[in-house]
């Protein structure tokens, strides 16, 4: 465990085109906010680097209606690359109980999105793209409490800031316009003398208004588990499961119209770990994992691949 930072630094890389809640998907994808050891932050201060990619292709059915740009469109289809360089640093606290961290994302996005969208009495597809930085997203502060050599906790506040562009009626928008601040709470069990892991992560994220098209996300609930089970030769082999639930409904004309547009989301797949130690203060640590989305409801329905390089420094 030394040297291994895994304070959720994978809940930088959300993208989905510049979508939230408003656009069927939101800054949590099912499965992808939990990494490795998600409760522990080390007790050994320093520098972490982590560089993510994730891609999500996903649909929502033809005959569901979709807010999105201040557009009401149908049969939405995305696909999302995205990748993000996170730096992390972990305080110098010493090996008692506490462990702290402060870190910080610069995210880069390429949205590819087609619809069906109507413009009064006339209906057209349309197909829009676009590439450059996401919305910046940072934790202040990340806290992990170690109950024993094996039970750990860590508890953070995670926001991210409107710093992307985005214009109203594109169907690819880089950012959501709009902050969003996630409190999330994780959990680390390590069994047989470590080598095998149990994490979970949950989380609520809070979005402000977009002003642009005066749309109101609801709070999302998001839930990651994770079992891994890891070899002498430092690699291991696991599952992740997802699970993504809005807690109201979404506030707006367009939301009003559409029901509350309350969504929800399972997922489920497997995950893979390796990891090379050079010395005692460094290492390189990747990680891969897919998820297939299920009972999906007011959400983009599809599969992500997650990978992540980290490292320690």
């Amino acid at each position: 465990m030394k040297r291994r930072l895994a304070c959720t630094l994978l809940a930088a890389c959300l993208p989905t085109a510049g979508m939230a809640t408003e656009g069927a998907m939101g800054r949590s994808i099912t499965g992808a906010q939990i990494t490795p050891y998600a409760a522990i932050v080390p007790p050994d201060p320093g520098m972490h680097v982590s560089v993510s990619f994730i891609n999500y292709s996903g649909d929502i059915g033809g005959s569901r209606e979709v807010p999105i740009g201040g557009l009401a469109a149908l049969d939405v289809r995305a696909n999302v690359d995205l990748f993000a360089g996170t730096f992390a640093y972990i305080w110098d606290t010493g090996k008692g109980r506490w462990n702290f961290a402060s870190m910080f994302t610069v995210p880069y996005i390429r949205p590819d999105v087609s619809a069906a969208v109507t413009f009064g009495q006339r209906r057209g597809e349309l197909n829009d793209q676009a590439s450059g930085l996401f919305d910046l997203y940072f934790a202040p502060v990340v806290a992990s409490y170690h109950v024993s050599e094996v039970q750990h906790w860590s508890m953070g506040v995670y926001v991210y800031a409107p710093t992307a562009r985005y214009e109203k009626g594109r169907l690819a928008n880089l950012g959501l316009n709009n902050w969003t601040f996630t409190p999330a709470v994780g959990y680390t069990h390590l069994f047989d003398r470590g080598s095998f892991e149990f994490s979970g992560l949950a989380g609520v994220d809070f979005y402000t208004r977009n002003d642009a098209t005066d749309y109101r996300n609801a709070p999302v609930f998001h839930l990651d588990l994770l079992a891994m089970k890891r070899t002498p030769g430092g690699w291991g082999f696991g599952a992740v499961v997802g699970w993504i639930q809005q807690i109201s409904d979404d506030k707006g004309a367009t939301a009003d119209r559409l029901g509350g547009f309350k969504g929800h989301a399972l997922g489920a797949g497997p995950a893979i770990d390796f990891k090379k130690t050079f010395s005692k203060d460094s290492s390189i640590d990747f990680t891969l994992r897919w998820v297939k989305e299920f009972h999906v409801s007011n959400r983009l329905k599809g599969e992500p691949l997650v990978l992540n390089v980290s490292f320690a420094l």
